[in-house]
């Protein structure tokens, strides 16, 4: 039947397009098991020929007060054979502020370059695997970092528009240079401007700022154990949790060049960023998550579940926005702590963001946008996967704590205490959750803990939780903490301990092609394990002094009681049959967050107290794990919007945040 050219819109481009689109489909065929409608990149291009540039994209910014826009740098590898048959291809991008300091990956791998400045090693195995397949691979230098203008400012208006400026550039919406002060234009034109930004840490958080600008042309972005707010990276609730600012992680990264006219912009992250943890304008800046109506690009989120670095607050709040607006977006949660999946499930992980690339870079229909939703570690190496996560049946469901026969030691049911009924316990900054759950069912002076009978059936949390909690202070100044435990024995990867969760190995394996300055080959890892009796699977804090407000605290008057909910970071955690479900709540997680000035007292009003737990099944699911009474279901759950015994190492700011 012929074409009805008119009828059918066609026009004599469209047409070619068409038949372009064929001919690279032919060229980057399927194998003959997939069916027809299935596609996928194979590697018909030369790694070793591909041309290798660098080009300097003005950011349309003067962060350093120079008095001329910065320039950031962005380093390149595309194939050469597209661009000499003039075909258009889609750009992986990785804009990061550790290329030079730092590097990035297990390895630690940093730029390097011949002696005209061109690029020759790019870190990670994205450039040898994809660029064969017909894409680019960007690098880009934040600006203060590296061989870019400008000054690191921590996740702000600067560091995030280094990357956006790039976006624009390949989509022919900004300028850039062939070197960093010349006048020598240098455009985008082999690109199809369709771009992909991924990174882990800093560099996914950076992923996650730029597509908060609803930036055209940026189709998907993967962070990876990625902040979401700066704020939560800092404080929680105004309880201080490092004993240092962004202006220790900003020097930490910066070029020398940058550290000497920068000072401007570091005083700024130290008056604007107070100690107080009050929430200013320098923290709203740096929250993405209110902006998450503006992102256009689908979202493949990856987290450690036991990341005590980037915590998994970030990724939850972050998920449970971009439900709330119907974003594209897929999940992987881990036993981990702050690791790249191509180091705990390689294969799998190089196969899977293949095809992701495939579909919003590519267009391929290959279903990876009609597969489950979320893949989750149970065990170590051992996945499950979930249509929609969370479930759809999990709710919020209000559990109460109540006082045992011992002081300290008390009960967790769906039934509110009585009133008037108290524990009552004493801060002490030596003592972090995991000894809190190793004495939960002894009664100690420092914390106070809750627990349900042995569950007779498996019960699953899945999500974000809350803990409401009503607490009277001795002391002017007061932290808090709360943490679920899982009380029986299991094999867990060792998050604690250094790789936390992996250990790696002297064998190495290849990913793409190489080059005599850039293998593609990487030392493999396995999983580390370790034997626990419980496992510590979320946590939250706060300063009391916050109760009212967010956003400022203020002095408690000792005495009075003040009422303050906890934001528990969110999880994926099966408490098994046999086991117990725990809450505690205390005073400073050392490690995990600072002192109070002084050491409070504090007493918890049992009846005004409740953890709010994402439960799947809700209410008759306790019920049933617990062998309750349905009489006892308590108040009427609500459905959730949208959708260790290892002693934590302390996370260093920028050290870690790698």
């Amino acid at each position: 039947m012929p074409n009805r050219v008119r009828g059918n819109r066609f026009t004599c481009r469209s047409l070619v397009v068409a038949a372009s689109a064929a001919l690279m489909s032919l060229t980057l065929a399927p194998t003959a098991a997939q069916g027809a409608s299935v596609r996928e990149s194979r590697p018909v291009y030369s790694y070793d020929n591909a041309i290798r540039e660098s080009v300097w994209v003005d950011t349309r910014l003067d962060g350093d007060g120079d008095g001329r826009t910065d320039r950031v740098a962005v380093d390149i590898v595309r194939p050469r054979e597209a661009a000499e048959q003039g075909r258009r291809i889609p750009v992986i991008m990785d804009a990061s502020p550790y290329y030079a300091c730092c590097g990035r990956g297990n390895e630690s791998q940093r730029k390097t370059y011949d002696a005209n400045g061109r690029p020759v090693q790019f870190p990670l195995y994205y450039d040898n695997y994809f660029v064969p397949r017909g894409y680019a691979f960007v690098a880009v230098d934040l600006a203060g970092t590296n061989r870019s203008d400008g000054c690191v400012d921590v996740g702000g208006r600067s560091d995030i528009q280094s990357a956006k400026a790039v976006v624009d550039w390949l989509n022919g919406r900004a300028r850039g240079y062939t070197t960093r002060t010349g006048a020598v234009r240098a455009r985008a034109g082999w690109s199809t401007g369709a771009t992909g930004m991924i990174g882990k840490s800093y560099d996914g958080t950076i992923a996650n700022g730029v597509a908060a600008t609803g930036v055209r042309g940026l189709r998907t972005i993967v962070p990876i154990g990625a902040i979401s707010s700066w704020y939560d990276y800092y404080f929680a609730k105004g309880a201080p949790l490092y004993d240092s600012g962004p202006e220790w992680l900003s020097d930490y990264v910066e070029s020398p060049e940058a550290r000497a006219r920068c000072g401007a912009v570091q005083q700024r992250l130290v008056d604007e960023a107070p100690r107080s943890g009050d929430l200013t304008g320098l923290w709203a800046e740096r929250d993405y998550v209110p902006d998450a109506g503006r992102v256009t690009a689908s979202v493949f989120a990856v987290h450690g579940m036991q990341d005590l670095n980037v915590r998994t607050k970030h990724f939850g709040q972050w998920w449970d926005a971009l439900a709330a607006q119907g974003v594209d977006r897929k999940i992987w949660l881990s036993q981990t702590g702050h690791v790249d999946p191509f180091d705990f499930r390689r294969g799998e992980w190089v196969s899977t963001l293949h095809r992701w690339f495939d579909h919003y870079l590519l267009g391929y229909d290959n279903g990876i946008d009609r597969e489950p939703m979320a893949d989750i570690e149970r065990a170590p190496d051992r996945w499950s996967t979930d249509r929609v996560w969370p479930p759809r049946s999990t709710t919020a469901t209000s559990l109460r704590p109540g006082s045992g026969t011992a002081a300290g030691v008390g009960t967790l049911t769906l039934r509110p205490a009585r009133p008037g009924t108290t524990e009552t316990f004493t801060d002490d900054p030596r003592l972090d959750e995991t000894d809190w759950a190793a004495a939960v069912d002894t009664p100690t002076p420092a914390k106070a803990g809750f627990i349900t009978e042995p569950l007779t059936r498996e019960l699953r949390l899945s999500g974000s939780a809350r803990v409401t909690v009503t607490a009277t202070a001795s002391t002017s100044s007061a932290h808090l903490s709360a943490v679920l435990v899982d009380l029986g024995p299991d094999t867990i990867r060792d998050y604690a301990a250094s790789g936390e969760g992996i250990t790696t190995l002297a064998e190495r394996t290849c990913w793409g092609a190489s080059t005599a300055g850039d293998s593609s080959c990487f030392k493999e890892t396995r999983a580390r394990t370790t034997t626990v009796g419980h496992t510590i699977f979320s946590r939250g804090w706060a300063d009391l002094g916050n109760h009212a407000s967010d956003a400022h605290g203020r002095p408690l008057t000792p005495g009075r009681p003040y009422t303050i909910s906890l934001d528990l970071h969110a999880s994926d955690h099966v408490v098994p049959a046999g086991h117990r479900l725990a809450l505690i709540v205390a005073g400073t997680d050392r490690d995990l967050i600072d002192p109070p000035p002084s050491v409070p007292r504090l007493t918890l009003d049992l009846a005004r107290t409740a953890a709010h737990l994402p439960i799947v099944g809700g209410t008759p699911a306790f019920v049933r794990a617990t062998a309750g009474s349905p009489e006892a279901l308590g108040p009427r759950e609500s459905r959730l919007g949208g959708v260790a015994e290892p002693r934590p190492i302390r996370p260093i700011p920028g050290g870690s945040i790698r």
